[in-house]
């Protein structure tokens, strides 16, 4: 038996609901409603199809939980969501809004391959000695100005400088 296959609208109903139920101890119809942006009865419709297919238990009325299968996906879908928001906002300072909805485009799309490659890329932005926070300031710098040829020295001593510190702190640790 294959698995049921989601659209990305079914993807973004299944991440409401997950965050929904992480804040509220009960998931109600108008509680999607207005975290998707859509009417009650197009919540009602999309929450038979996802009952039908095994990811919620939902009965009209009442109230709805995901099923085990059901919150993986959503949990996943939020997780990539978080990854994709933060590295926009984060690494190229997208405003929070316009990385809110660009990230909810992009976390259905972005295969699990690529997504562990942003992941992998933004764990090393933060952790290679010629990057970190100086390093992201100074791409916010190229972004807003461009190559300023005249910093380009300075800069270049100042890493020297930089690093030959690391270095030693590092060689430091190893002798304790």
């Amino acid at each position: 038996m294959t698995e049921p296959r989601l659209t990305a609208t079914m993807e973004d109903y299944l991440e409401a609901i997950y965050s929904i139920s992480n804040e509220k101890r009960v998931v109600r119809v108008k509680n999607i409603a207005k975290k998707v942006g859509v009417k009650m009865p197009t919540v009602t419709n999309m929450l038979k199809s996802l009952s039908q297919k095994g990811f919620i238990d939902y009965e009209k009325h009442e109230f709805l939980e995901l099923t085990n299968k059901g919150r993986e996906v959503g949990k996943e879908i939020d997780r990539r969501h978080q990854i994709i928001r933060n590295f926009l906002t984060d690494i190229l300072k997208v405003d929070s809004v316009v990385a809110d909805a660009e990230a909810c485009k992009m976390e259905h799309a972005m295969s699990s391959r690529t997504l562990d490659r942003l992941t992998q890329f933004i764990d090393f932005i933060q952790a290679c000695p010629r990057t970190g926070p100086n390093w992201l300031e100074l791409f916010d710098e190229y972004r807003l100005e461009g190559i300023n040829r005249g910093k380009r020295l300075d800069r270049l001593k100042g890493f020297v400088r930089e690093l030959n510190r690391q270095i030693k702190r590092l060689e430091a640790e190893e002798k304790v």
